[in-house]
């Protein structure tokens, strides 16, 4: 009888499942699982867990897996609030040539989001609010203007809710998507969005309550820009005359991200616009499945 691998004390819990995880085929598989047990079991040990604690542990990734649906995510918004989404974010997407800077996803984009001529407003039925123009330009790291690039943007509305989470907004809307032309520009109108709450009806909110946090997001736009040779841009800009940007409940907010949001006031009413250019590397185009339907 082997008996190597039998445990003979807490001390010996590590090493037996490294052993016991050794043989993965896949290395860097093997690697990832061999530093999260690691890590794990070290938290256990300088906090010195205890089961009740452990219960509710347990408790909360089992609530966030649960509440999670077609429209909802739990999953993603609890890595966004613990700050694991920003820290993959900025650690796989260096500005060190000049690219523009990456942001987290969120848990609102939705794929297929209409096509749109440049010049066109995402803001469909009789959405109100205060008008804004976003239009800027997408090039390469050498300068040079990128035609085709694929300018997908979502927002909330100026009550700070995303057409999924409102029953009196349209479908898609505040979504779409634009091209660029040889010039590299895209241009779309749409109304200035709100700073908002995320969604705090599920576990997330139990624990910002706990650590006494507020959950508010400074108004911003969302972006994904992509092209077929270059590396897909995941972003948001945020406005600079809004509240909490120092204090966003999701760690979003960066330097680079916060845009001039210029008001104007004429003849024709008040309105917004937001110039804001983009600068893509060239690599992979590729994807992140959408966190809702």
């Amino acid at each position: 009888m082997n008996t190597a691998n039998i445990i003979d004390g807490e001390a010996s819990v590590t090493a037996v499942a490294h052993a016991a995880m050794a043989r993965t085929p896949d290395a860097r598989l093997r690697q990832l699982v061999a530093a999260f047990v690691d890590h794990m079991h070290a938290l256990i040990r300088e906090v010195d867990l205890t089961e009740a604690e452990f219960d509710t542990v347990l408790k909360f990734v089992t609530d966030i897996g649960q509440q999670t649906n077609d429209v909802h995510n739990e999953v993603v918004l609890a890595a966004d609030v613990l700050g694991i989404s920003t820290l993959v974010a900025l650690r796989n997407n260096p500005q060190t040539q000049g690219q523009s800077a990456a942001a987290l996803l969120g848990p609102f984009w939705r794929a297929a989001a209409p096509l749109c001529a440049n010049g066109d407003s995402i803001a469909r039925g009789d959405t109100p609010g205060t008008p804004m123009q976003v239009f800027g330009q997408v090039r390469g790291l050498d300068g040079q203007p990128i035609c085709g690039a694929k300018v997908d943007v979502w927002q909330a509305s100026p009550a700070g809710l995303y057409e999924n989470q409102d029953a009196h907004q349209p479908a898609m809307n505040l979504r779409g998507y634009f091209i660029t032309g040889e010039d590299g520009r895209y241009s779309f109108r749409t109304v200035r969005p709100a700073g908002y709450p995320v969604p705090t009806h599920g576990a997330v909110g139990v624990l910002l309550r706990l650590q006494d946090r507020h959950c508010m997001r400074p108004a911003h736009v969302h972006f994904m820009v992509s092209h077929p040779q270059c590396k897909t841009l995941i972003t948001q800009v945020f406005a600079d005359d809004c509240d909490h940007l120092g204090s966003d409940v999701s760690f979003g907010v960066t330097k680079p991200l916060v845009g001039q949001f210029v008001r104007h006031a004429g003849d024709a009413g008040e309105y917004y616009t937001l110039n804001y250019d983009f600068v893509l590397e060239a690599g992979e185009s590729c994807f992140p499945e959408a966190p809702i339907k």
